[in-house]
């Protein structure tokens, strides 16, 4: 027989100091528990996650079983394929206004590995960021990855949540390289005019060392009267000085295809370049063909879905207006609502727990009512709490039964 094999004791793992300063997304968090709650059983309601529920068109699908068909599922160009890179730059000047070459567009896995491969292209450690409040969570932990700062800058509810050229000039500092700003945007659903961008954009002329990032990534989900705008259109002084940031995700329904995308000063595009020639080197060759398909492809479908989400929209902010204590804007986009929860605060459960904070009042919908929602403090602004709506009108309103019996059960 062979002796029996001894094994060590394992090394403890020693993680790089710079996740430290992060974890995984609280977004994640929230939604891993409430999945954990359904495998034991438990009716829970997710409304935690960004994510259509609609599948993606059936010509997008249809192309990529073209391009599988042909033998397209080798390397392709590094930052995309020339006929990808084609019907970016036709979208762009279709839909935007603007007229990029060949050299300043990119393409990469994903709108977030865009934002990666910029911030690793231009960031030094101690440079910082201004990020506007409530924000996607992953800015500033990618902006601390890359040694940057965060320079959160709080905007308030009074303001729609959007910042103001005043508090933007406040943060500036000889330290800021860039400014991130989402429109419409992700979670509030606050939407920038072409008026909300001048004074903004006026505050940035004037600081020639800072660059904007203007993530459009729900730019074809807006509702009403409001008319979508990027801010490279409004001030051409500025275009070398703006990088410009997309995809298919949002509007196509094409999640988990991992195509995101952006225009932008032929140097910068380079750099970005570089980074990604070290990490996925280029996107996936059948997720580029779909996108091409998406890009070029009829829009009625994109706007009907818009309309159906305008539909949930009000459904789910009249539904919150009508419970005490809970107060919701009308988003201008996306598919959230960041309903404020302050009346709430303070109150106690059936069990005598105190709600304390917007976090607490998260917790105690999933754990009485079975719906999973995100408390606005992990996106930078509290007392409030996120809603995706992108889910069933059935789903919909049965979560907000749910909550509303849940608030009401607070003494």
């Amino acid at each position: 027989m062979n002796a029996p094999v001894q094994r060590t004791t394992s090394t403890v793992l020693q993680p790089a100091s710079r996740l430290s300063a992060i974890g995984v997304s609280e977004i994640l968090k929230i939604t891993g528990l409430a999945a954990e709650l359904k495998r034991q059983g438990r009716d829970v309601i997710v409304l935690g996650t960004g994510e259509p529920d609609f599948d993606t068109p059936e010509h997008v699908k249809d192309a990529a079983k073209r391009a599988m068909d042909a033998g397209a599922t080798k390397y392709t160009a590094l930052d995309g394929t020339p006929d990808l890179k084609a019907a970016i730059r036709a979208k762009f000047k279709r839909d935007n206004g603007l007229d990029f070459g060949q050299d300043e567009i990119t393409v990469s896995a994903g709108a977030k590995q865009i934002l990666f491969n910029a911030m690793m292209a231009t960031l030094d450690p101690g440079d910082e960021v201004i990020i506007p409040t409530p924000y996607w969570v992953s800015y500033a932990d990618v902006v601390v990855i890359m040694g940057g700062k965060p320079v959160l800058v709080p905007c308030q509810e009074a303001d729609g949540f959007r910042l103001t050229a005043e508090n933007l000039a406040r943060a500036i500092t000889p330290r800021t390289r860039w400014v991130v700003l989402n429109s419409p945007s992700n979670p509030s659903g606050a939407a920038y005019s072409e008026a909300d961008y001048r004074p903004i954009l006026e505050v940035l002329m004037e600081h020639r060392q800072v660059w904007l990032m203007a993530d459009d990534i729900y730019e074809h989900i807006v509702y009403d009267d409001f008319r979508f705008v990027t801010p490279a259109a409004i001030e051409p002084a500025l275009r070398d000085r703006i990088l410009t940031v997309n995809g298919v995700s949002k509007a196509y329904a094409m999640t988990g295809w991992r195509i995101g995308y952006a225009g932008g000063p032929a140097a910068l595009i380079r750099a970005m370049a570089v980074v990604q020639s070290q990490s996925t080197s280029c996107p996936s060759s059948v997720s580029q063909a779909a996108a091409m398909a998406a890009l070029n492809g009829p829009s009625e479908i994109v706007q009907e879905r818009c309309q159906s989400f305008r539909a949930r929209r009000d459904f789910v902010v009249t539904a919150l207006n009508e419970i005490e204590g809970i107060s919701c804007r009308v988003p201008q986009g996306a598919f959230y609502t960041f309903a404020g929860c302050a009346g709430l605060i303070g109150k106690i459960t059936d069990d005598g727990k105190r709600i304390s904070s917007d976090t607490d009042f998260a917790e105690y919908l999933l754990r009485v009512a079975g719906v999973a929602v995100v408390p606005g403090s992990a996106f930078g602004l509290a007392p409030y709490f996120r809603i995706s709506y992108a889910t069933s009108v059935l789903e919909l309103e049965e979560a907000c039964r749910r909550i509303a019996r849940a608030a009401s059960r607070l003494s």
